[in-house]
């Protein structure tokens, strides 16, 4: 007996006399093989249902039988065949069943009001025109030996299915007590080992804490001691500047024409450390910042200690991390004592500052008389000088930037440094506003002359060299399409005319773009005569001629590239007639 299908179906139950309904009916087909006394093929169709055990339909199919049926129903294919291709229709209802209208049905009518006798199974396809019986069967009801069987058969099934079930379920019953004695085990050791975890990381969380807190202690110390010293030093910095500016003060009228030179030396001097001072406090503030987060990071530190529970690997990390920072506070200790002596010697160059300013106190005041005179006429000058001055001044903005970056060394002296600047302001103060800025006014003047004076320097030199550049680069595009040319033979007379450079060696360029007029410069244009302009052009042509190029790449653009990168040697070889001693610039390197 061999099972080749079975699923439950929805049949439509049909009855005499009844309405039609729906039922869910399983479809089983078994092939069976008989050998006696010959060798039989049957295929056995039964229709059962499982809330209903006394429900049952057989049909047996033999070769025999298929034949007639083969013949009454019109089919097409033969025995062989005929079980997988009902097994086919069978699937095509059951993936129907689903869908609002379904396409392919199962019929189960019968002629009695009761689902007993004979009925009739059919598989029927419906459509808009009308409903096609692809097959149809008469099956018999089941003899009470039929159903006894069946039953038999259920109920073996099922003692089967139970005796599996109860040996599954010991089973499992004795692979889920194995597993959870083993599991009791080994969380009583994971406990243990939480446990010890705790005691260790409490015992080093104490103890970094307790020698954290110790280093922060001697750092205060040191740091109260140090600021007690400097007061000191301050203290006896400032009576001995005092009795030098009552000395000072009486040799000051026969020093006046030397203060004069000197006067203006101290007021640059005393903007470049106002700006110093300026972004000393920016680096205070900055530290300050940065210390305000070292506490928030040692707060965070301490919120994380309750979470050790789940985080021991990554507090293990953070105690490495610690170590480190521990490590680089020992540097910075070191690094403290070192500039302790810098700042030492800077206190020293103050004073000595301190001193001249003082000095030239008396010295501005006589001036004051004098310029007021001048203010006048400076007032126009200032509002034109204003205008240049803001311009610098965001020059003077991004050279502060850079100042910045350089000066991150310095963090450390911001204490001694705020020290120094509140000395500066005392000395400060003690000067009259109106001197400050008359003195301001008149440098700012001299400042703004002087550079302009170097800025148009620069700006002809700068047009010189991007003159000789752009000579260079008409020498080197016909050097160029002359190399493009030296795979051809040359002729006597383009040897010989200075117009036409041979390039045998390749010649290596970086070319800067740049904006800026073309022009000759004085020293090549005064050597070339019409005669040679004229060759010049008439090379040009030829060369262009022969390499395929239109003119216009031989003319002077505007939008022409310096070229950097040949030697002075290379370019007297290459271009006798115009190489020339070139004049220093300030922008471009020899």
């Amino acid at each position: 007996m061999e099972e080749l299908f079975s699923k439950v179906l929805q049949v439509n139950v049909r009855c005499r006399d009844c309405e039609e309904r729906k039922a869910n009916i399983r479809v089983t087909i078994e092939l069976q093989l008989t050998t006696s006394p010959v060798h039989k093929r049957d295929l056995l169709v039964k229709l059962t249902d499982d809330l209903d055990p006394y429900f049952l339909f057989n049909l047996s199919i033999s070769e025999e039988d298929f034949q007639s049926l083969k013949v009454q129903q019109g089919l097409l294919i033969d025995f062989a065949s005929f079980p997988q291709k009902f097994i086919d229709l069978l699937n095509l209802c059951c993936s129907e069943q689903q869908s609002d209208n379904p396409r392919f049905l199962l019929h189960l009518s019968c002629h009695s009001p009761v689902l007993e006798g004979p009925a009739n199974f059919s598989v029927v396809e419906t459509n808009a025109f009308k409903h096609l019986n692809h097959l149809s069967l008469q099956l018999a009801h089941g003899s009470d030996k039929e159903v006894k069987d069946y039953l038999a058969v259920c109920l073996s099934s099922l003692k089967a299915a139970k005796q599996a079930l109860e040996m599954k379920l010991k089973k499992t019953e004795e692979d889920l007590s194995r597993q959870l004695s083993y599991a009791q085990q080994t969380l009583s050791e994971k406990t243990k080992e939480l446990d010890k975890l705790r005691s260790e990381w409490t015992n080093q969380t104490s103890c970094l804490s307790r020698r954290h807190s110790e280093e922060l202690q001697s750092e205060r110390e040191k740091a109260v001691e140090l600021q007690s010293r400097l007061q000191q030093q301050t203290e006896q910095l400032r009576q001995e500047l005092d009795s030098a500016h009552k000395k000072s003060s009486q040799q000051l009228h026969s020093k006046l024409t030397e203060l004069e030179a000197s006067c203006r030396e101290l007021t640059e001097k005393k903007y470049k450390n106002e700006s110093a001072i300026r972004d000393l406090k920016i680096k205070l503030v900055g530290a300050e910042e940065e210390c305000q987060r070292l506490k928030q990071q040692v707060l965070s530190l301490r919120r994380e200690n309750s979470t050790l529970d789940t985080e021991v690997h990554e507090k293990e990390r953070l105690v490495s991390q610690l170590q480190m920072r521990v490590a680089v506070l020992e540097q910075e200790i070191k690094d403290k004592d070192q500039l302790m002596h810098r700042t030492k010697e800077v206190l020293e160059a103050t004073q000595q500052q301190k001193e001249s300013m003082e000095d030239n106190a008396e010295s501005k005041e006589h001036q004051i008389r004098k310029l007021e005179a001048t203010v006048k006429s400076l007032s126009e000058e200032l509002i034109k000088a204003n205008g240049i001055i803001k311009k610098l001044q965001g020059e003077v903005r991004g050279l502060v930037g850079k100042i910045k970056v350089k000066n991150t060394v310095t963090v450390s002296q911001e204490k001694v440094l705020q020290d120094t600047s509140e000395k500066l302001q005392n000395v400060e103060k003690d000067l009259q506003s109106a001197q400050q800025q008359l003195v301001s006014k008149d440098e700012q003047v001299s400042k703004l002359k002087e550079q302009l004076e170097a800025t148009v320097q620069k700006l002809n030199e700068s047009r010189e060299v991007l003159k000789t550049n752009e000579n260079v680069i008409s020498w080197l595009n016909k050097q160029l399409n002359d190399k493009q040319l030296s795979r051809k033979p040359q002729s006597p007379e383009s040897l010989e005319n200075p117009s036409v450079l041979s390039t045998s060696t390749g010649l290596r360029a970086q070319f800067y773009p740049h904006t800026g007029k073309p022009a000759v410069s004085p020293v090549a244009a005064a050597d070339v005569t019409p005669a040679d302009q004229r060759a010049l052009q008439t090379a040009n042509q030829q060369i262009g001629d022969r390499a395929g190029l239109d003119s216009k790449y031989f003319e002077r653009r505007d939008d022409s590239i310096p070229i950097y990168g040949l030697s002075s040697n290379q370019l007297r070889r290459e271009f006798p007639q115009l190489t020339k001693p070139s004049v220093a610039s300030a922008y471009f390197s020899a």
